[in-house]
This record gives C-alpha cells, sequence and structure tokens, in this order.
C-alpha cells in the first residue's frame, strides 16, 4: 500500500500511479488537489488489499477491506490535514464519526497531520515558541480516537525547510489497539528524504522485542461510573493462589 499526501494534482492517471508503483497490476483512489494545493493518493494491490468500500473527503481518503494475507479486515485513513486549525477540526471530527461507526477495528491512521504532539518536535532558528493550545488539541483528538502511535525508527523530524532552518514532525502512522493486538511488532521508520521536503515513512510489521507492553488507559474511561465499578469489581475478583 502506498499513501501520498499533497501530490498537487487535479488529476491522476494509471500512467501516473504505473511509474510510482512498479507494477501495472494495481488499484487506486485519489483526491484532486485545490488550485494545485494538496491532494490525495492511495495506490494498492487487490490480491493484497481487497477494497470493500471507499470514502474520499476533504483531506482524507477512508478505505475498508480485507487484508488478504491475514483475511483480517482493516480501515485505513490517508490524512492531509489543513494548515489553519478551524478548517483541521473540521477535518478531525469528519475522521472521530468515521472512527465511531467501527471503534473497536483494526485500524491505521496516517500522513501528514500538520501538528506536532510535543513542543520538542519543532526546532527553528528564531525558537519561536510552540502554540501549546494546538498540541494539547492534537492530543486529545487522538485520545478520542483511542489510537496510539506506532514504535518509530530513525530520524528525529520528517519535514525540513529547503535550507534547514526549521524542521518538524507532521507525518506519522497511528494505530488502534485492536491493530497492535494482531500485528504487535508494527513500527514505523522515517527514511532518508530525497527530492521531497518531507521524508517518507514506512510502516511495517516486524519481530522486534521492544520489551513489556506498558498498561494504557485512556482519561476519558476514568470519567465513566461504569469502569470505575468494572475495575473494583474484577479486582476483588482476582483469586491468587501459591506463594508470595
Amino acid at each position: 500500500m502506498l499513501c501520498l499526501q499533497e501530490t498537487k494534482k487535479e488529476a491522476v492517471d494509471r500512467t501516473t500511479c504505473q511509474a510510482l508503483w512498479g507494477e501495472s497490476d494495481l488499484c487506486w483512489e485519489s483526491q484532486p488537489a485545490s488550485n494545485s494545493a494538496g491532494g490525495l493518493l492511495c495506490i494498492w494491490n487487490d490480491q493484497t488489499f481487497r477494497v470493500k468500500r471507499k470514502i474520499t473527503g476533504r483531506g482524507f481518503i477512508f478505505m475498508e477491506g480485507i487484508w488478504i494475507q491475514d483475511m483480517q479486515r482493516i480501515f485505513l485513513v490517508n490524512v492531509y490535514s489543513p494548515c489553519d486549525a478551524p478548517s483541521r477540526r473540521i477535518l478531525w471530527e469528519d475522521i472521530k464519526q468515521l472512527k465511531s461507526q467501527n471503534s473497536d477495528g483494526n485500524w491505521c491512521i496516517m500522513g501528514d497531520f500538520n501538528s506536532i504532539r510535543d513542543p520538542a518536535e519543532r526546532v527553528s532558528v528564531t525558537q519561536r515558541e510552540a502554540d501549546n493550545n494546538s498540541i494539547s488539541e492534537f492530543n486529545s483528538w487522538l485520545e478520542e480516537l483511542e489510537v496510539e502511535e506506532a514504535q518509530c525508527v530513525g530520524r528525529r523530524f520528517t519535514w525540513y525547510r529547503s535550507n534547514g532552518t526549521v524542521k518538524s514532525k507532521p507525518d506519522r502512522f497511528f494505530i488502534s489497539d485492536a491493530w497492535m493486538s494482531l500485528w504487535p511488532g508494527s513500527t514505523y521508520f522515517i527514511l532518508d528524504r530525497n527530492f521531497s521536503d518531507h521524508c517518507p515513512i514506512l510502516l511495517k510489521s516486524t519481530n522486534v522485542d521492544w520489551g513489556p507492553k506498558p498498561f494504557r488507559v485512556f482519561d476519558c474511561w476514568l470519567k465513566e461510573k461504569a469502569f470505575t465499578d468494572l475495575v473494583q469489581g474484577t479486582w476483588k475478583n482476582i483469586v491468587v493462589r501459591g506463594w508470595g
């Protein structure tokens, strides 16, 4: 599966897709650019990924289908977030609505989010302070989606200004707990960039042992009384055997 953001193309044809994919056996879905800005493209092999449903919206391509090798239904979202906050919020709400339709599925949400998760993920010569509200909003959205960033290997940043004075990390892969349970070695690699100002990122399922899986809890769960009752009931019913 190949997912591109900011294609800057108002139309994509088979010849272009074949040149990018390297083979003639392919399928593709695109979202046109507007006045040479934006644009999304997904390319895949129908023998590997059998698409059952597609939705193209402003800033995203959503695909639901069967990953043939494991015969698992997966949900993929290719994202290119706008730079302005109001438009980003609209996009994030659209994706949240899609996720809510099958919240427990195998989800992978990837692309250029035009946002960072921590002030250290943006560096510039002016050392302008990061927008903490924007960072908090982005992290809260991810928490509501109930997705986690896949383990990352490679460079610290994914975007560089041509003169190297500014760099940041807007590109990522986010996956659901169900995805991680199915493919526990899911890791994305930040590769060397070429003609683009963005580094390509590659998601792979590896067998690298990163140590014990950390316990995770979402803040929103703590606001539900049913969650507290479940934890208390489970704790009281635990039976410990042996010596300790």
